[in-house]
């Protein structure tokens, strides 16, 4: 505020130099050639006296102006200084306890200022996300030390078993695959996932037909859904196609098949669906499982995301699949969205691509 009223002091003292100097200056001389148009006699005291009474009332009206000049910006610049330096002083310390580690931390936003109420709500904007960011980095940690540890701890025991008898060779090396499969997996997704920023992928695109795509991933595991009881529907209109990275596509149908699988319980049905739309394609897979409840669906994408911990890790499951889903959806230049009435409704995932 100090320098806002310096700036305005500056403004006034110039103002009234050249005020005063254009009122001594120009204005006497003008004064003398409209009374000697007017054919008043310019000479003689009379006209002295004219001249002086003039320049005073000028000079007076001009110091009055100025003084009511100063007071009112003086006035203006106190209240909008307190009204400007009470939210930046707001934002100051909202964003040293940002700088502290203490994300989520708002300010108010001024209800008269909208600038300053834009700022505000852009701060708040990027403390939510930075809140949310460190949650998520939080849980990946957490999730990270149980997924290690668990296959770790089961090959430990294995191991203290054989050393001591307990277990054939055969189990343990039954044992030892079995958890150094789950540990590739993880090393593979967590790969994967770094990979899947938007930026960094690269895609090889070719003309794609739609059903032959869905065959190549829904084939393989028609047996695999049989043994459970789980029925898998498909409906492709014939003729649909896309230009896209297959290997890529392959990836995203084959997580969301997976991810319906493991949260649809035996006997279930799982369907996929191809709607041609103007200028895209959509592929929706829907499943009767566990479902989604409704405060989960906005996050369902992020990485490392899970609507339940427990359940999802004896699924296998590590919270990465859905989150390389869409990142290689958005770097086609599509979209993918989740739907879901609550728990035990089941969920739909859809996926819409641009055509040719």
């Amino acid at each position: 505020m100090t320098w806002l009223l310096i700036a305005q002091a500056v403004v006034l003292c110039v103002t009234a130099v050249v005020a005063t100097v254009a009122a001594a200056v120009i204005g006497p001389p003008l004064f003398h050639e409209h009374l000697h148009l007017a054919g008043s006699d310019t000479s003689g005291s009379t006209f002295d006296h004219v001249e002086e009474a003039f320049r005073s009332a000028g000079l007076l009206t001009l110091g009055a102006a100025l003084l009511a000049a100063i007071a009112a910006a003086g006035l203006v610049t106190v209240v909008l200084g307190r009204r400007l330096t009470g939210p930046l002083q707001d934002l100051a310390s909202a964003a040293t306890r940002v700088a502290d580690g203490h994300y989520g931390a708002t300010v108010a936003k001024p209800t008269r200022l909208s600038e300053l109420a834009a700022v505000g709500t852009a701060f708040n904007r990027m403390s939510a996300q930075l809140a949310s960011t460190e949650q998520v980095r939080q849980q990946m940690l957490s999730d990270l030390g149980h997924e290690l540890r668990t296959p770790l701890a089961t090959i430990q025991v294995y191991l203290d078993a054989a050393d001591d008898d307990v277990t054939s060779g055969h189990e343990l090396t039954a044992v030892l695959r079995e958890q150094v499969t789950r540990l590739d997996r993880l090393t593979r997704d967590i790969n994967a996932i770094s990979r899947a920023d938007e930026s960094a992928i690269t895609l090889e695109r070719n003309p794609i037909d739609v059903a032959e795509l869905l065959a190549s991933v829904t084939g393989p595991r028609q047996d695999h859904l049989r043994a459970r009881g789980l029925t898998l529907d498909v409906s492709a209109p014939s003729g649909t196609t896309l230009r896209g990275d297959r290997l890529r596509l392959q990836q995203v149908l084959t997580n969301l098949l997976d991810n319906a699988e493991r949260h649809t319980a035996d006997g279930g049905r799982i369907r996929v669906t191809v709607r041609p739309e103007p200028q895209a394609v959509s592929i929706e897979v829907a499943d009767d499982g566990d479902g989604i409840g409704e405060e989960h669906l906005a996050h369902v994408f992020e990485r490392f995301y899970r609507t339940d911990t427990a359940r999802d890790r004896d699924h296998g499951g590590a919270g990465i699949g859905l989150a390389i889903c869409r990142s290689v959806v958005l770097a086609h230049g599509g979209s993918i969205t989740a739907h879901s009435n609550g728990f035990g409704t089941g969920a739909r995932f859809r996926i819409t691509l641009p055509t040719p």
